[in-house]
């Protein structure tokens, strides 16, 4: 794990301590993302789709050569599947990842 607010390239889920936090930058977001373990994140920050911290499952990052299952990776677009109404949604492209 990184120190406090680390700026990272990309890191898998399977890395982190359950309850650890991702700041996520985007062209057009700021996201908040906790790791709660396995393939499950609490995440916010998009005023329609997780307003308030929502339960999802990290599909991973979409990229030209297609999703890499369990990553969150600079460049690459979020895609994460909320766990109330399975909607899946794919965000614009990472522009940075800090871990704190």
């Amino acid at each position: 794990m990184h120190g406090v607010t680390d700026l990272v390239d990309g890191v898998y889920l399977y890395n982190l301590h359950p309850g650890s936090i991702l700041d996520v930058e985007t062209r057009s977001r700021h996201y908040r993302v906790e790791y709660m373990g396995g393939d499950e994140i609490r995440i916010s920050g998009h005023p329609d789709y997780c307003p308030y911290p929502v339960r999802a499952e990290l599909l991973g990052s979409l990229g030209s050569n297609g999703v890499v299952h369990g990553f969150l990776g600079r460049g690459m677009r979020l895609e994460y599947c909320r766990l109330s109404d399975g909607l899946p949604v794919i965000t614009s492209v990472i522009n940075n990842i800090r871990e704190n």
